[in-house]
């Protein structure tokens, strides 16, 4: 390991928990117990599982992040390199001599020792960086904010007084470059750090996330789900950035993931929980190759991939027959897009977010439409029907041309057309029934009565294999894989030609994931509707897509049919897209990282 070194703890670890355990109060059974980890200098350790696990209130119990109706047990200790600890009676010296550390107490400590633990010793990478982040405040106000909490951690501030404008300035511009930001240089950081959260993408937003977290040089780093609904190739950036931490600079990593693919990239050791508990652990490649547990062996097999073939080498020859999934040829097509303009304005700003796009859905057709966050993907699916205003070219939908649609001429393309979207929990109204929302089309579009709507509502539940019971409940008493699932059910409440998928998997843990698309691809072949299948996951594309289209910066650069266009890219663009996609291998993944770094400085020296 070269870098900055870190001390060691009680057996090596910068962060040691000992039978941890959380429970809340009314809550009946733990919502975790008996954890046992340690988080070592220079290692990612991975802790995985299903939503619901345990995995992040264990992680927010040992910082003490938890309400009041929350009881924490066991031990959470965390080195202190400086012993600064020690001085309020926080800290304890384990060891003797020069082998003797100080470690702090998490588990009960009064709220003046917390505070001084967060930000210096632990940092925290939460999953969404949207509500991490005050949208009112600037980057550099924020990520100084940091700094200043923890005079004495800030190395440049040459002790505890509080380090003035000019040294948090340089020290914000300097994580911002860490992070990998501000490519363009001292410009194009200082105008980050001028930004608002709302002005910057995703990628960027999670990478000030790390910046701010890692703003003290923390000895250890919480990351909970920090590439769940990002595009794989600011996946990829994300994950490189954490690998660095530890391998260069030595920190100890807290992954926390449902994704056995990001975790086969970046992670060095594994710990699986399940309801609570941890079920195996073990080295990465251990936990791979030869899983104990059968819950891990699901987990695994839940995973998408793609084609065995392409994992080793994506640009191989591989072609196989194409199945057009019942696809009629020669008739009329149910999405016809041609030469497609979309253009937004904002003061004197002009962007131009779909270009001279064209594409075709025929009847019974999955198309997939992929690329990156920002070029294009949902901005196409929303000229569908009629929400994004159309700059020029044709769009027609069952025979209608939205393009420059009235109201009345709509609502026959809106009646055909059935939209699922990514979040089911912002899709669905909490104030109502999931019978409700699930009859909410039919009410709007009329011609059912309340007797005749009741009994949809009851086939469509059963269609989407929930029991007729659940139209009484609402979104919250249910999972997240139930509420994805009421969604696809208000999609086909009026048996729709065309259904159009936005992200309906990102946010769904992988064995949930697996289950909502087995269940798209019966109903779709049982009832035959075209499907525009958005997604930045080439892996689920490549599950139930016949054909896919590639956008990057609202253009088509490549389409086909889907085992060619990721077995047999001809784009570079599509070829950085699929060798960034992680696949649940560490061995083979190591090989596609290499082959994704070539890709990348052949694209910078063409550059």
């Amino acid at each position: 390991m070269s870098g900055r070194t870190r001390p060691d703890g009680v057996g090596g670890a910068a962060l040691s928990l000992r039978g941890l355990g959380v429970a809340f109060a009314g809550g009946g059974a733990p919502a975790s117990t008996g954890i046992d980890l340690d988080l070592r200098p220079g290692r990612v350790q991975a802790l995985v599982g299903e939503s619901g696990s345990g995995k992040s209130v264990t992680a927010l119990g040992a910082l003490g992040l938890l309400p009041a109706t929350a009881t924490v047990t066991g031990s959470a200790r965390v080195v202190d390199p400086t012993g600064a600890g020690k001085a309020d009676g926080s800290g304890k010296t384990d060891g003797e001599g020069a082998d003797a550390v100080c470690a702090v107490e998490l588990v009960g400590a009064a709220r003046p020792v917390l505070d001084d633990v967060r930000g210096r010793l632990v940092g925290t990478v939460f999953q969404e960086p949207t509500t991490a982040l005050d949208p009112l405040e600037t980057i550099a106000f924020q990520i100084g904010e940091a700094v200043r909490a923890h005079p004495g951690a800030f190395r440049r501030s040459g002790g505890p007084r509080r380090p003035g404008r000019a040294e948090v300035g340089a020290r914000v511009r300097e994580l911002l470059a860490r992070v990998g930001l501000g490519g363009g240089g001292g410009e194009e950081l200082e105008r980050i750090g001028r930004s608002h959260p709302h002005q910057l993408s995703g990628g960027q937003l999670q990478r000030v996330c790390i910046a701010l977290a890692m703003a003290c040089d923390p000895p250890v780093l919480i990351a909970d789900e920090p590439t769940t609904a990002l595009d794989v190739t600011v996946q990829a950036g994300i994950l490189d950035l954490l690998r660095s931490l530890t391998r260069d600079e030595g920190v100890a990593v807290l992954l926390i993931t449902h994704d056995m693919a990001v975790v086969a990239d970046v992670a060095d050791d594994v710990a699986v929980m399940r309801a609570g508990r941890i079920v195996e652990r073990g080295a990465v490649h251990e936990i791979f190759q030869a899983p104990v547990h059968e819950y891990t062996r699901e987990l695994l097999a839940a995973v998408p991939r793609l084609d065995p073939l392409r994992q080793e080498d994506p640009f191989a020859a591989v072609v196989r027959e194409s199945e057009a999934l019942g696809a009629k040829k020669g008739a009329e097509p149910v999405v016809a897009v041609e030469d497609l303009n979309v253009v937004y304005r904002s003061g004197r700003r002009t962007v131009h977010a779909v270009r001279g796009a064209s594409l075709t859905i025929a009847p019974g057709e999955v198309l997939g439409l992929v690329g990156e966050s920002g070029s294009g993907k949902s901005t196409i699916a929303g000229t569908l029907t009629g929400l994004v205003p159309i700059a020029s070219g044709s769009v027609r939908v069952d025979g209608v041309e939205v393009a420059g649609a009235g109201r009345r001429d709509l609502l026959g393309v809106r009646r055909s057309t059935g939209v699922i979207y990514q979040n089911p929990a912002s899709s669905l109204n909490p104030r109502r029934t999931v019978g409700a929302s699930i009859a909410e089309p039919m009410v709007v579009h009329g011609g059912f009565s309340p007797a005749r709507r009741r009994a949809r509502v009851g086939e469509l539940l059963e269609a989407v294999r929930l029991p007729t019971i659940m139209a009484e409940r609402y979104p919250h008493e249910m999972s997240g894989g139930q509420r994805q699932r009421v969604a696809i059910a208000r999609a086909l409440a009026l048996d729709p030609r065309l259904i159009i998928a936005d992200e309906p998997t990102s946010a769904l843990d992988v064995s949930v994931q697996a289950v909502v698309l087995d269940l798209l691809r019966s109903l779709q072949a049982e009832l035959g509707f075209a499907c525009l299948f958005v997604s930045h996951d080439l892996a689920v594309v490549d599950a139930v897509a016949a054909r896919t289209v590639v956008l990057s910066g609202g253009r088509v650069v490549e389409s086909g049919p889907t085992e060619q266009v990721l077995a047999r890219p001809r784009r570079d663009y599509t070829r950085r897209l699929v060798a960034a996609v992680p696949v649940p291998d560490p061995a083979v993944q190591a090989a596609r990282r290499e082959r994704r770094r070539a890709l990348a400085g052949e694209a910078g020296t063409a550059a």
